[in-house]
């Protein structure tokens, strides 16, 4: 039994005490008006006196209660003690007031359940005994007692002994009666407080469970007020604060007006809707999201919605890039077929033509019109060349490569490119530490320079493009990689042209294969790296390239290679 619980219930029993004393005070009061002199009530008024004064003593003791436990016992006597003076103040074993006694009986029983009813039952009526004793012996011996109010004559002894057996089995009856009524309520409080735990639990244990979901989760009323929004919903909208229960949940999930009514006539002959849309956070970054809706049944009878959601941004980025490798592929194959349907007798033409130029003596025009047909030849060569390297990769050779250095050669072969304008300017940005990788040398040199020259030709007034070369480490014990960057300030591209940016053919600068970017996306993926790309229109476009890093020297031992020294090369 706690202390802060005996504490309460004897500070309630007090406050009973209290009331009981009052009403008796009021009903005195009544009675000495109506009737004056009726009855000398001095005691009676002392004797509430007493009982207001030792109530406010025990309400002042009840912080020692913890400590004292046996101030219950001595609470409840004190409760008998002041029942008994009442008793005897009006008549004793006459008086109408008998049944006060129940009071601490029920008291104690609430308290010390049915032992303490029982203790409190044989204390009253030891109390009682005596006073009826007490009486009959001041009787026999002719005196009379002190402030008995009711002086009736005393019943035969007989009487007076049905009198007390009829109190006590009163007493007792009450006390067992209280006792099992009391222990029942204990049992009840003990199966409640441990329901209300499990309740309490389980639901701590499935808002647990919500919140961990990897999923957002959502509910909504009838009319489509948000009732929950877990903890995942706030991560994957960027939200921060409290969740946004109260609010339309089409607003906070930007779903426009179209769409939430075809989504609700979609829900009354289906029992959910699946859908992908695009959602804007607050920190202006756009992803996919994938929503499923579903109609959830309410307590009064109605019904609301259920909406689970998950930011699909990179499960879309692999279907496009699978998609992309479905093309390329296929790309693939038809260039090996043009190679072998096309090459062959287009070296025959340009052959033939080389030798009648040699051979035949032309006019200027004819001369002119010979020299673009060998010119056409020679560019559609090089096409199907580049159809051979895309689709025909030669084997790689693979070392171990620095890439600050491949950075630095390549910058300066780029300031003696006619790409190259004095209105550009070239810098690399690398570390002091090596970077290193396992890579065919060409393949690397290949992927820098037809990004670079991308870069150029996206900025025809001129600007500064950087090539930037840095190690990252893996996360949460990931490999680590080295990064590549180059970054033009040019012309950008839109969300169009980024979705398609590495698909053949598709070169934004009208000379070209349309192939530089397709083949450098195929490097990159059998290099076992990953290549992505982040531009705006009119503000220029970086290609982030990611490739496996050494950590040792060449050999994978403990010895690390030879740093070559730091490279910082502007060209202008």
């Amino acid at each position: 039994m706690s202390g802060s619980w005996l504490r309460q219930r004897l500070a309630v029993h007090t406050a009973l005490r209290l009331v009981v004393a009052t009403a008796l005070l009021g009903l005195a009061v009544v009675v000495q008006v109506r009737a004056p002199d009726a009855l000398p009530f001095d005691p009676f008024f002392v004797l509430i006196g007493v009982t207001f004064a030792v109530s406010v003593a025990l309400l002042g003791g009840l912080r020692f209660v913890d400590r004292l436990p046996w101030m219950a016992d001595v609470h409840f006597g004190l409760d008998a003690i002041l029942v008994s003076a009442g008793v005897y103040l009006t008549g004793g074993i006459n008086s109408l007031f008998t049944t006060l006694y129940a009071l601490p009986i029920l008291s104690a029983s609430t308290v010390q359940r049915r032992r303490g009813g029982v203790r409190m039952a044989a204390l009253n009526a030891v109390l009682f005994m005596s006073l009826v004793l007490a009486q009959y012996a001041a009787a026999a011996s002719g005196v009379e007692l002190p402030f008995i109010t009711e002086r009736s004559a005393l019943p035969a002894p007989t009487v007076a002994v049905y009198i007390l057996g009829l109190n006590f089995f009163g007493f007792f009856a009450v006390a067992m009666l209280s006792g099992s009524l009391a222990e029942r309520a204990r049992r009840a409080d003990v199966r409640l407080e441990r329901a209300t735990e499990e309740i309490a639990d389980l639901q701590a244990f499935n808002q647990y469970v919500i919140d961990n979901l990897l999923s957002g989760l959502a509910t909504a009323d009838a009319e489509n007020r948000l009732l929950t929004f877990n903890r995942s919903a706030m991560v994957i909208t960027g939200r921060d604060g409290d969740p946004p229960v109260g609010r339309d949940a089409a607003q906070v999930l930007q779903l426009n007006t179209v769409t939430t009514a075809a989504i609700h006539d979609e829900l009354a002959r289906a029992r959910s809707k699946r859908m992908d849309f695009q959602f804007r956070r607050p920190d202006g970054r756009t992803i996919d999201i994938g929503l499923s809706i579903a109609r959830l049944p309410l307590p009064d009878g109605g019904h609301g919605y259920l909406y689970t959601f998950q930011d699909v941004t990179e499960m879309k980025r692999f279907e496009r890039n699978a998609r992309l490798q479905q093309r390329l592929a296929a790309v693939g194959e038809m260039a090996a077929g043009i190679a072998h349907e096309i090459r062959n007798p287009l070296a025959s033409m340009s052959g033939s033509m080389q030798l009648l130029r040699q051979e035949l003596s032309l006019s200027g025009d004819q001369a002119q019109l010979m020299d673009i047909v060998l010119r056409e030849s020679e560019r559609l060569n090089q096409t199907i060349k580049s159809f051979l390297a895309y689709a025909r990769p030669q084997k790689a050779q693979l070392h171990w490569l620095d890439l600050r250095t491949l950075a630095g050669e390549t910058a300066r072969l780029l300031r003696n490119s006619p790409d190259v304008a004095e209105r550009h300017t070239v810098v690399v940005s690398a570390p002091e530490q090596a970077v290193e990788v396992e890579g065919d040398e060409a393949q690397l040199r290949q992927i820098l320079w037809n990004l670079a020259t991308n870069g150029l030709k996206a900025m025809p007034d001129g600007g500064e493009l950087c090539l930037s070369v840095r190690a990252e480490p893996g996360g949460a014990g990931g490999p680590a990689c080295a990064i590549l960057e180059v970054t033009d300030h040019g012309v950008g591209m839109s969300a169009d042209e980024l979705e398609g940016v590495f698909q053949p053919f598709r070169g934004s600068f009208g000379k070209g294969t349309g192939l530089g970017l397709a083949i450098v996306h195929r490097i990159v993926s059998d290099s076992g790296g990953r290549i992505e790309v982040q531009s705006e229109p009119e503000r220029g476009t970086t290609f982030i390239i990611r490739l496996p890093a050494l950590a040792g020297g060449a050999d994978g031992g403990d010895t690390p290679r030879a740093r070559p020294a730091p490279v910082h090369v502007r060209s202008a």
